[in-house]
């Protein structure tokens, strides 16, 4: 066998599986987002939808550039997902008027009860996961994720 002066040893590896923040965060977020995906799976959304929902239950119509910038999205990405949605019959973008080139996104009346559907769900499944944690671990989390940026 030939040696790998470059070679990282097995080791650092395990160093790496163990201890990256990155790594966990992202494992986590794919398990919490299966965990909802179920959930919501009977009344035909996913996760990421119902927060686009939630994202414009507002008063007044959401412009892309908020919408992009609560859920950390890109605006590609962002168009993408609010194709379907809008295909649907959930959601309803309009022209800004003040800015020609942008769009407003509101929920329609379907998208209002599709979001009132979820949301018991997203209640309970929330305090299941709340249960789990502990001792106001949610709530650490939560302060501890909303630190990094």
């Amino acid at each position: 066998m030939l040696s790998n002066p470059d070679a990282i040893p097995f080791s650092t590896t395990l160093h790496v599986r163990d201890t990256c923040l990155c790594l966990h965060v992202q494992r986590a977020a794919r398990a919490l987002a299966r965990r909802f995906d179920k959930a919501m799976k009977p009344i035909g959304l996913t996760n990421g939808q119902f927060s686009m929902l939630m994202s414009l239950n507002r008063p007044s119509p959401a412009s892309m550039a908020s919408v992009a910038a609560l859920l950390a999205m890109d605006r590609t990405t962002l168009t993408a997902a609010l194709k379907v949605l809008e295909r649907r019959g959930l959601v309803e973008s309009t022209t800004d008027p003040k800015d020609r080139r942008g769009k407003l996104l509101t929920l329609t009346g379907s998208g209002m009860a599709a979001l009132s559907s979820a949301l018991p769900i997203w209640t309970a499944v929330h305090a299941e996961i709340d249960r789990e944690l502990e001792d106001g671990g949610s709530d650490r989390l939560r302060g501890s994720l909303t630190r990094i940026d």
